[in-house]
């Protein structure tokens, strides 16, 4: 009865969107309407944690109040997981009224901001048509990418398309990296910015120049000046998120990976190394492989398979076969590899998330060569 009083509900609220949508076309907008960019803080699903961004047009002559999402995906999509992984995945624009968008965000516990911008009757209604035309043609979906086109930059150019002489860029002075820009919002999340940042490349590293994260458009809309008038009139707030409310998983955390690596160094054992190394070369393995699949440039160039080296692989195979020769020859170029990326990530601002492991793996090679060394006396 639940699943069933949820889907009628989702089909009444599609409905909706839809007939409103279909109202929306062909108006006129008065003299009356409203254009705002919307800024939505982090939520709970790692999907979530980096914001989200919206742009609302409001117009009580003809009450009009609705919310363009540039942010919409589809889990049912075939081979969702793949195609994210590629960078071939679709997102699309969707609508819903401002009240319903306010409600679904004050139910998930996340800030929502509201920047009304100061554009002309004309402005206004170039951008609500231009929206419209993206809702019913082939420009409805577009090719997300993480830094270079998501929700934000979207309504980034949107707004762009319609402002004259000056136009919205990133306030300087720029991170370091695009990894500094993101790292902050995963404190709380301490494997998801492992995972992170060990599947993103070099491309991270690079100087954050380009605008890419709702509080980064949030805060350059505040600064921006168009022919000598502030581009946001008024800033509301709709919702702040509640602190308390938020979920802490207790074994989030470095204490619980530094405690699965000491019993790994601990164990003393040959077989939990050799384990350890395997699982570690084939997610080299994988990092290079994605590396060459995907069409997602952060994850091209990834250093991180020094670390997690596919090298690891045969000399767990060279210790297996007792061949003393090879196993020696493979402990001494994984140890020069693993110094290389030890100096080269010594620079890089995430070098402690990544520490514990470079400890790990020197030691168990330092070990093993002990070992290899007395088995041959």
């Amino acid at each position: 009865m639940v699943h069933f009083t949820k889907r009628l509900f989702i089909f009444l609220f599609l409905i909706f969107s839809c007939v409103h949508s279909l109202f929306a076309q062909g108006i006129r907008l008065s003299d009356q309407a409203k254009v705002s960019v919307i800024t939505c803080g982090s939520g709970d699903q790692l999907y979530s944690i980096f914001g989200h961004t919206g742009l609302r047009i409001s117009d009580p002559v003809h009450q009009l109040d609705v919310v363009f999402n540039y942010g919409t995906f589809d889990f049912a999509t075939p081979n969702f997981y793949g195609k994210f992984v590629k960078g071939d995945l679709d997102y699309y624009v969707s609508t819903s009224s401002f009240q319903q968008f306010l409600y679904e965000y004050q139910s998930d516990n996340r800030d929502v901001f509201e920047q009304e911008l100061n554009l002309n009757p004309a402005q206004k209604q170039q951008l609500f048509e231009a929206l419209n035309k993206n809702l019913y043609t082939e420009e409805r979906s577009y090719r997300y990418k993480f830094i270079d086109k998501n929700c934000t930059t979207m309504v980034m150019d949107k707004v762009n398309d319609v402002l004259k002489g000056t136009k919205i860029t990133k306030n300087k002075p720029y991170q370091p990296s695009y990894r500094a820009v993101i790292n902050p919002f995963l404190e709380s999340l301490y494997y998801e910015k492992l995972g992170i940042n060990i599947i993103f490349g070099k491309r991270p590293d690079a100087e954050a120049e380009q605008l890419f994260l709702p509080n980064e458009l949030m805060a350059s809309l505040s600064k921006l000046q168009v022919e000598g008038k502030p581009l946001v009139t008024v800033t509301h707030t709709h919702f702040l998120q509640d602190k308390n409310l938020l979920k802490r998983v207790w074994w989030n955390t470095s204490y619980t990976l530094l405690f699965a690596l000491l019993l790994i160094l601990g164990a003393n054992n040959r077989f939990v190394y050799l384990t350890y190394f395997a699982l570690a070369g084939l997610l080299g393995i994988f990092l290079i492989a994605v590396g060459l699949y995907s069409l997602h440039r952060e994850v091209l160039w990834n250093y991180n398979a020094l670390l997690f080296n596919p090298l690891y692989l045969p000399l767990v195979i060279s210790i297996l076969r007792k061949n003393s020769k090879q196993v020696v020859f493979f402990i001494k170029l994984n140890t020069v590899l693993l110094l290389i990326y030890t100096l080269y990530l010594a620079f890089q601002s995430y070098f402690t998330v990544l520490l514990p492991f470079i400890v790990t793996n020197g030691f168990i090679l330092f070990r093993l060569y002990r070992w290899e060394k007395k088995s041959i006396k």
